[in-house]
């Protein structure tokens, strides 16, 4: 009887069954199609919510890999970086020398001095003297003692002390130097002093009654067989002048053609010139251009242009 029954409901739960079945499977339109849509409702919302909570969580691994892979980059971007910045540097600083190299050898062709190039490797006070500076050339270099020291732009100083590698070159700016110096374009001399400061020098006219004008360059005016100054070499340009002409206290001050305080390549003079390159050493001057058209003389005596009888005037026909 108990076998019975029980076959009994399990027929009627599998014909159950397979009417749900059947109705399921004819397109979601049986009675259970809303229930499973409130399901799958409901389900997709815990999912998702699930997936927010838990994909940071879930996400660390990757993250972490990820992150070590992007510090490996960077780590090699900046290594790349220092090593541009450095090339970039390096290639600025040789060109900084090749242009000062270039600008020596100029100055030195214009005035004919045989020069052995250097580069300061030092700068400090030595011996006696406040300003000096170091070079990398010396006795095996053929350097002597009281040589002229120059650059691309004008006299530096000369050399103080030799030794077999290197050399010490004191700065025109030391209070203890003097140099025989001329105005350019005259025959005026006169001595030119350092003052300790790397932008001015002192130059004392030995005629007190010699004109000197703002802006009129100096040169050297050359010591016996170039030492320690060669001749016509550009030393400065006048910024000023204090006293009237006549006064033996008038004096000049010369600001120097040379930048003293940024030295790297620099030449010695180890053979003067035959002969004196007076001022052509000198930069050329910008040529300045007439404003205004020279006016008549309103006296018409002095200046005006006259004919004299023999004076054969232009007949308009001859034009």
């Amino acid at each position: 009887m108990l076998q019975r029954r029980a076959r009994v409901v399990i027929a009627i739960l599998v014909v159950i069954t397979l009417t749900f079945a059947i109705l399921d499977l004819r397109g979601g339109k049986g009675p259970f199609a809303t229930l499973r849509s409130v399901v799958g409702t409901a389900l997709g919302g815990v999912e998702r919510a699930g997936a927010t909570i838990f994909s940071p969580v879930l996400g660390i691994g990757s993250w972490w890999g990820t992150w070590g892979d992007q510090r490996e980059t960077i780590a090699a971007l900046e290594a790349e970086n220092s090593s541009l910045r450095g090339l970039v540097h390096r290639a600025a600083e040789d060109r900084a020398r090749a242009d000062a190299l270039d600008g020596l050898l100029k100055v030195a062709g214009a005035g004919r001095y045989r020069i052995v190039p250097a580069e300061v490797i030092a700068v400090g006070p030595e011996q006696e003297f406040s300003w000096t500076v170091t070079i990398d050339i010396g006795t095996q270099d053929g350097i002597e003692r009281d040589m002229s020291v120059i650059n691309a732009d004008g006299l530096v100083g000369r050399v103080a002390a030799v030794h077999r590698t290197t050399s010490t070159v004191v700065l025109i700016v030391d209070p203890s130097v003097s140099v025989g110096a001329r105005v350019a374009g005259s025959e005026e001399v006169g001595i030119l002093s350092g003052t300790g400061d790397l932008s001015s020098l002192e130059f004392q006219m030995l005629n007190p009654l010699a004109d000197v004008k703002t802006g009129e360059a100096l040169v050297t005016f050359g010591s016996k067989n170039g030492k320690p100054y060669a001749p016509g070499i550009p030393i400065g340009q006048v910024t000023s002048v204090r006293g009237t002409a006549g006064q033996l206290t008038r004096v000049a001050a010369i600001e120097p053609f040379a930048d003293l305080s940024a030295l790297t390549i620099v030449g010695v003079v180890v053979r003067p010139p035959r002969t004196d390159p007076r001022d052509s050493v000198l930069p050329s001057r910008p040529q300045v251009e007439p404003t205004a058209a020279a006016s008549p003389n309103p006296s018409g005596s002095a200046a005006a242009p006259t004919l004299s009888p023999a004076t054969p005037v232009p007949s308009p026909k001859a034009s």
